[in-house]
């Protein structure tokens, strides 16, 4: 399943076109008509470009009060919100990537995660008929036909199987793969002929975040790919002996496929409704914070964790445990990023701004290097508030806010995958803050840190290290005498000489070479004319027979010599 088709010609590109007219028609009613290039509206046959109202630059010069984030948001939350699921998906997207745009553009996108419309329990019953094979009413002896939950790619239902076990429904809306399909295709079209037009857009690197949207899109849309997330994340969970704290609800895979998901009802109290657990408190803090513990583990050992852990998605049970759903959305790091993401904590636990800026730039994306001194300054600035408090004492969110801030400011930016872990940590935190806890993320990860360097030099990843070092060494050791032997057999044929080629240079030393004829033209032009006055004299003139035909040779050659200098200076 490919979201985004690249193959050749335009139509695979733009599946579309009727799609493409509806979606350039939108964003040029609410205000991009400016940023919409002739490359996009050429494909739509008799298509006349319609103009909005009210320019962006128009708004903003007249109402000071609003900045770019609140126009550009604003306008583009109301095209998202015309187009449909695919649209809302992506703002819903945009409004998480706090790295990248500013404070009042994702508050304009956070709106867009509570405008989904329902799907029609009919429609969602064709669906539910269709992945099982049979009439639904032969596997469940019920199903609530209104939604508990609704999302841009799937809605949830409450239901009953025929033992009466209660169980929840995840169905995929009908025809959404196909309209994700022909939407992002045309979405990673419009992107890059946008960023083309537009600086400030390409600065933002949209086409870039659609790549990465479609790519998490392709494991969102299949269902049995969250039901092998749930089964990976609660072998992680046992192996860390949390089987007593967390509880991932089963899944019933023989009734569940690519379209639907059946899975066992959670019988609580979502952590988002914090004042149904103020009774509670007391016995939630110590297990969540015994939680989080477990959830730094994974992550830092195994590299694979829930990213999506926000108050929705936690329940306090009847029983006393704590119960996880969703399971769409899983974060991966290899081992090489866990080693450069325990690098970035230890520097920003030391307060080592040169380390923590080079870590960085290890992982991050960037057009062009930046000043490396600048920004290790800028990066200092923006921690000195936190420098002298203890680890208890510094806030791990708005530490790392501050620092991702600074580097978007030198058009830095994390991966996708980075970003979750971040963004995974960030939202922990501020499931803590809304049940009144005050979790120290910093102290959690410290003492896993130091172990896990710590474990970094046992003889057994030294001796699996020092294997796939002696055979990379092995491979370059047959390979280098041969490319040697050919190196010194083909310089010897050239006299030992080496040849420079200079390339991309080529339009500079074109310039030089021309601006060098014309001054040499200029002086001999100035030397034949100047000669040609020098051989009249002094005397007088009455008549240009006067004139020495000597002279005329000379100024019609000072004429023809600047001619062609002239034509030389165009060139140039």
């Amino acid at each position: 399943m490919d979201l985004i088709k690249t193959g050749i010609g335009i139509t695979k590109t733009i599946r579309n076109v009727s799609r493409l007219r509806e979606i350039v028609v939108i964003f040029a009613k609410h205000g991009f008509d400016e940023f919409i290039s002739g490359s996009v509206t050429q494909l739509i046959p008799d298509f006349v470009l319609p103009k909005s109202k009210r320019s962006i630059k128009e708004e903003l010069e007249e109402d000071k009060t609003k900045d770019w984030g609140d126009v550009i948001g604003f306008r583009l939350r109301k095209c998202f919100e015309e187009l449909g699921p695919a649209f809302v998906k992506f703002g819903q997207l945009l409004s998480s990537r706090e790295d990248i745009f500013d404070e009042s553009f994702i508050d304009q996108m956070k709106i867009l995660r509570d405008q989904v419309k329902p799907v029609p329990f009919d429609e969602a019953v064709k669906t539910i008929n269709e992945s099982l094979g049979e009439p639904w009413k032969n596997v469940f002896l019920e199903i609530d036909p209104h939604p508990i939950g609704t999302a841009s790619i799937g809605v949830v239902f409450k239901g009953k199987l025929l033992d009466g076990t209660k169980v929840v429904i995840k169905v995929r809306r009908p025809n959404i793969e196909k309209e994700m399909l022909t939407d992002f295709s045309i979405m990673k079209y419009v992107s890059s002929q946008i960023e083309k037009v537009s600086e400030e857009i390409r600065f933002l690197g949209i086409s870039r975040i659609v790549h990465d949207f479609s790519i998490s899109l392709q494991n969102e849309l299949n269902f049995n790919i969250e039901a092998l997330n749930s089964e990976k994340l609660k072998k992680n969970l046992d192996s860390h002996g949390a089987s007593e704290l967390f509880y991932i609800p089963k899944v019933y895979k023989e009734l569940s496929s690519e379209k639907m998901l059946v899975m066992e009802q959670l019988i609580g109290t979502p952590f988002s409704e914090a004042e149904k657990l103020d009774d509670h408190t007391s016995l939630i803090q110590p297990k969540l914070q015994e939680g989080l513990n477990v959830f730094i583990k994974t992550f830092l050992n195994d590299g694979f964790f829930h990213a999506d852990l926000h108050g929705g998605n936690f329940f306090y049970l009847e029983n006393g445990m704590i119960g996880l759903i969703d399971f769409g959305l899983m974060g991966h790091l290899s081992k090489k990023g866990r080693e450069n993401f325990i690098a970035i904590i230890y520097s920003l636990l030391s307060f080592n701004y040169e380390n923590l800026v080079f870590e960085f730039l290890d992982v991050a994306e960037y057009e062009k290097v930046p000043d490396v001194d600048i920004l290790i300054s800028d990066v200092r600035d923006s921690l000195s508030p936190f420098v002298g408090l203890t680890v208890q004492q510094t806030n791990f969110t708005i530490v790392l806010r501050s620092v991702i801030t600074t580097l978007r400011k030198h058009e830095i930016f994390l991966p996708r995958e980075w970003f979750i872990v971040f963004r995974a940590l960030i939202t922990l935190d501020g499931v803590g803050k809304n049940l009144k806890m005050d979790i120290d993320l910093f102290s959690l990860m410290e003492n896993d840190i130091y172990e896990i360097v710590k474990n970094s030099f046992k003889k057994e990843d030294l001796a699996e290290e020092a294997i796939w070092l002696g055979r990379d060494l092995l491979s370059s050791s047959k390979v280098l005498p041969r490319h040697m032997k050919w190196f010194l057999k083909d310089w010897a044929k050239k006299g030992y000489a080496f040849e420079v080629v200079h390339k991309g240079h080529e339009k500079q030393f074109d310039q030089v070479t021309h601006a060098i004829l014309f001054l040499s033209n200029s002086l001999l032009v100035s030397v034949f004319f100047a000669a040609g006055v020098y051989l009249v004299g002094s005397g007088d003139i009455e008549h240009f027979t006067d004139i020495p035909m000597i002279t005329y040779v000379l100024w019609f050659l000072s004429f023809v010599l600047f001619v062609r200098g002239f034509a030389i200076s165009r060139k140039a």
